[in-house]
């Protein structure tokens, strides 16, 4: 992995459209350099198909440890699906697992990381956008839902610290989402922006709180949301404020932080002006998912190549990676079951 001294790369991380790279988004890579490179249902088919594509991509932007990023969280966000994969667990069970027995649930979330890890590194994905430590709203949108673990802050700060323990014991590098906190949002930041009204003390007691908790954890990813406490005009992906004196100070995180997809319709302006606002603000990359050419090539030209910032936390990534343990993913499974179906 490179340091700050090494030729920087775009600060972007770009989807494509496909299962195969094509030779237009191949040129693209190439010529753009991001930093990596996220996958969604859309390119994942089979495990040889995967490997082929993953292998293509870091060929494309000519580094090796390009990081490709994935969103497996288990249950409804899950972009490898039966039957070449299982069907993990959604948040939520660890945390109705929790309320009866939480050491069990703790070990559970554990295995299940460690799980997830197993599925992904041999497809030379390295990067799962988990945990999710959102906690869970008795009136927030479904959005979010049994994707959060709890609606207690400790619980979700405990099952998400095992889960990413789990995800680096087999090499993959988990993202704290989303930053700092989506659980009470009323409507779907993909599709409008949600607002947010609760107290700064309410936010930092509850919402905050487990990003807190896990603010040493190397990657983390904003959410497009407006804190009317913190500021009333701008989302956190875009607001300089709720980036300085939240995430940084008050929670923490000193991280590689990345955008959530600047294509969801949360967030207004071109994709020019959305991508200049979030670097700006602080954040030290973007993310655009969808693989739409026009759209990429909008948010390459101005996003400009990764901060002297950005470039020394994504060289502190590296401490973080570790060779995976060997272990049997039958056994695990066995055990993880077990402990998910105890009365």
């Amino acid at each position: 992995m490179p340091g700050p001294e090494a030729a920087a790369p775009l600060a972007a991380i770009f989807g494509c459209a496909g299962p195969e790279l094509s030779a237009d988004e191949a040129a693209f890579f190439r010529d753009a350099e991001p930093l990596g490179l996220i996958l969604f249902a859309r390119n994942c088919e089979t495990p040889e198909q995967i490997r082929r594509l993953t292998g293509a991509l870091r060929a494309a932007v000519g580094r090796a440890e390009a990081p490709v990023l994935i969103d497996q969280e288990g249950g409804r966000v899950q972009r490898l699906k039966p039957p070449n994969w299982r069907e993990a667990p959604a948040a939520a069970r660890f945390g109705d697992l929790a309320r009866r027995d939480p050491a069990a649930a703790v070990e559970a979330a554990g295995l299940n990381g460690r799980l997830l890890a197993l599925e992904l590194a041999p497809l030379g994905i390295d990067v799962d956008c988990v945990p999710c430590l959102d906690v869970r709203d008795p009136g927030g949108h479904d959005v979010i839902g049994d994707r959060a673990f709890s609606d207690d802050p400790d619980s979700v700060a405990q099952l998400g610290r095992a889960l990413a323990a789990g995800l680096l014991r087999g090499g993959v590098l988990p993202v704290i989402k989303h930053l700092p906190g989506h659980g009470r949002a009323r409507v779907d930041s993909h599709h409008e922006l949600p607002l947010v009204e609760a107290s700064r003390q309410e936010l930092s007691r509850l919402d905050f709180a487990p990003f807190a908790a896990l603010a040493d954890l190397p990657l983390g990813m904003t959410g497009h949301l407006v804190y009317t406490a913190v500021d009333g005009e701008r989302p956190s992906t875009l607001s300089p404020v709720v980036i300085e004196q939240v995430i940084r100070r008050q929670i923490g995180f000193d991280g590689l932080l990345m955008t959530d997809d600047l294509s969801m319709r949360a967030l207004g302006g071109d994709y020019e002006q959305r991508t200049r606002a979030a670097l700006d603000a602080g954040c030290d990359l973007v993310l655009h998912c969808n693989g739409d050419w026009r759209e990429m090539q909008a948010v390459a030209e101005a996003a400009g190549c990764l901060s002297r910032a950005g470039l020394e936390r994504w060289a502190r990534v590296a401490t973080w990676r570790q060779a995976p343990d060997e272990v049997s993913a039958a056994a695990l499974t066995e055990r993880l079951d077990g402990l998910l179906a105890a009365p």
